[in-house]
């Protein structure tokens, strides 16, 4: 479903990501994991064509993105093709992202009406769908102002979901919630991920990677470090700096 291979991403002399190699195929849910300023969120990014890279391919469905100029200069070629990429890989943010202006059913409806040009009556009997999923239908008539942070998350995933796509791409979605409103989202997730949907999963939570993923990677100052089945990542690291992560997460 979304192959990254030997990616390079740099914001002037800082190279965040140095030739990362990440694949998740159809139904896979992949964890990448790390410190602060491994390169996780600005993967995700790189992945969804939010961010250029300068270097290495990005594949959806085995169609590469096709790229024009090299190095910093290096962008995509197709505006039809980033946007056809775009719709099929929702993502959800750290921050939410709602319209404080709109509803939170205005919120689901908005991309689908808009991007995809969707009739109005079909897009809100599957806004209202999703909202049920994620456990806040009878929110459809607040704002976000209104809904604490879980709420806000879930009503984020709704509108990711009523893109209907083909993975989704979570950054660090919970880590702007205390800890009771953490487990809201986690339980959304793991259903999501009993469904076997595809999804590339950015976050600080062990647990959450431990449980729900098939494949984990562990990135370190730009490249990945370790990567396998959560029980041996988690259960026996090959890797000093892996151990010396995980120890210090279960200290914190």
């Amino acid at each position: 479903m979304i192959e990254i291979k030997n990616l390079h991403k740099a914001y002037g002399a800082l190279e965040v990501l140095k030739g990362v190699s990440v694949t998740a195929h159809r139904g896979d849910v992949v964890s990448l994991i790390g410190s602060s300023g491994s390169g996780k969120s600005t993967l995700l990014r790189c992945a969804n064509l939010l961010e250029d890279s300068q270097q290495g391919d990005i594949l959806f469905k085995g169609e590469p993105v096709q790229w024009k100029g090299s190095g910093l200069g290096r962008h995509p070629a197709d505006n039809k093709q980033v946007t056809r990429i775009r719709t099929n890989l929702s993502m959800v943010f750290q921050q939410f992202n709602l319209w404080a202006h709109m509803t939170i059913l205005q919120n689901v409806m908005e991309a689908p009406c808009t991007v995809l040009g969707r009739e109005r009556g079909e897009v809100d009997a599957a806004a209202r769908r999703y909202l049920d999923k994620v456990g806040i239908g009878d929110k459809c008539d607040a704002y976000p102002a209104q809904l604490s942070g879980g709420q806000q998350q879930r009503a984020a995933i709704a509108r990711a979901l009523c893109m209907e796509p083909e993975a989704l791409l979570f950054d660090e979605p919970t880590s702007a919630l205390d800890p009771e409103l953490e487990q809201e989202v986690v339980r959304v997730i793991k259903d999501l991920a009993n469904e076997g949907r595809t999804m590339l999963i950015v976050t600080h939570d062990m647990k959450l990677a431990a449980d729900v993923s098939d494949h984990v990677v562990f990135l370190h100052q730009g490249l990945v470090e370790e990567e396998g089945a959560p029980e041996q990542l988690f259960g026996a690291p090959k890797s000093e700096r892996l151990r010396g992560f995980l120890s210090a997460t279960r200290a914190a």
